[in-house]
């Protein structure tokens, strides 16, 4: 979950001011969380604190979340914000979900990648965390596959286990590289093209911070490309480096960091040592 905040934070300058390579500074001043870490931290709370994961405390989370911490940087989908908080435009006058296929289905979820015993509770949470909103079966299918390469990361799979089932189960092309991708890549918000350009990222890594250059160096929706492969990073490395860790933990505010501390409390995850 750390490593989604790391990587939505790092791209977050880059978002409309696209950098077409790996060599760039990994904290630029101007630099903060979006609502891509808003919104996970969300669901994060949802899953922590609603064990039935009901729709209706769902629903609050997102509407406390977003109220309380206004995006500094970034913006939510024209969408989202019409759901979050033009609720009254809607048909009967009431949110409902609106057959999205955007990326904010698998930026929010890398929390789902945790919380679960099983591959298929993660998958079946993930797609209800989705499903609130963004309804279509690309959103259901994006925020499916991330938690499922999360949960997987996390309990030792391989690269090649991970590739081979999101390939087979969710039919994304993972066999590109990054610099293919890189050549043509442009912006987009969609979940069929950005998680598995996220995920490549994360194929080609070497480490936790080679995973986030690669994502940014995409283009696109760099923010929520680097959230999402910075989630399945920290999961499959184990580690995020001691100097990025708490250059994170100084922006994020405190009821984040409770966040992370429950998840540590009911769940497997770990913050990186120096945060204790």
């Amino acid at each position: 979950m750390l490593g989604a905040i790391i990587g939505d934070t790092v791209g977050s300058v880059y978002e409309f001011h696209n950098i077409k390579t790996t060599n760039f500074p990994l904290f630029d001043p101007r630099c903060n969380y979006t609502d891509d870490s808003v919104m996970t931290m969300a669901v994060a709370d949802w899953l922590l604190t609603d064990p039935q994961h009901g729709m209706d405390t769902l629903e609050a989370s997102f509407l406390n979340f977003a109220k309380k911490y206004p995006c500094p940087m970034g913006g939510y989908g024209p969408g989202f914000y019409r759901w979050l908080f033009e609720p009254e435009t809607f048909e009967e006058g009431q949110r409902h979900p609106y057959n999205s296929f955007g990326n904010g289905a698998a930026m929010r979820c890398s929390a789902n990648g945790w919380m679960f015993d099983t591959l298929e509770e993660t998958e079946r949470v993930a797609g209800l965390s989705a499903a609130i909103t963004h309804n279509h079966p690309e959103g259901i299918k994006g925020a499916q596959s991330t938690a499922a390469a999360i949960f997987m990361a996390r309990n030792g799979k391989s690269k090649d286990e991970i590739k081979e089932y999101i390939s087979t189960k969710y039919g994304y092309n993972l066999n590109r590289t990054c610099d293919e991708i890189r050549a043509v890549y442009d912006w987009d918000s969609s979940c069929q093209g950005t998680v598995p350009e996220a995920m490549v990222a994360f194929l080609d890594s070497t480490d936790f911070e080679s995973a986030i250059r690669l994502a940014v160096s995409l283009g696109g929706d760099s923010d929520t490309l680097a959230c999402i492969t910075g989630g399945i990073a920290e999961a499959f490395y184990k580690t995020i480096p001691e100097s990025i860790a708490l250059k994170i933990w100084e922006l994020i505010p405190e009821d984040f960091k409770a966040i992370f501390r429950a998840m540590e409390a009911q769940t497997s995850y770990r913050l990186p040592s120096s945060l204790k």
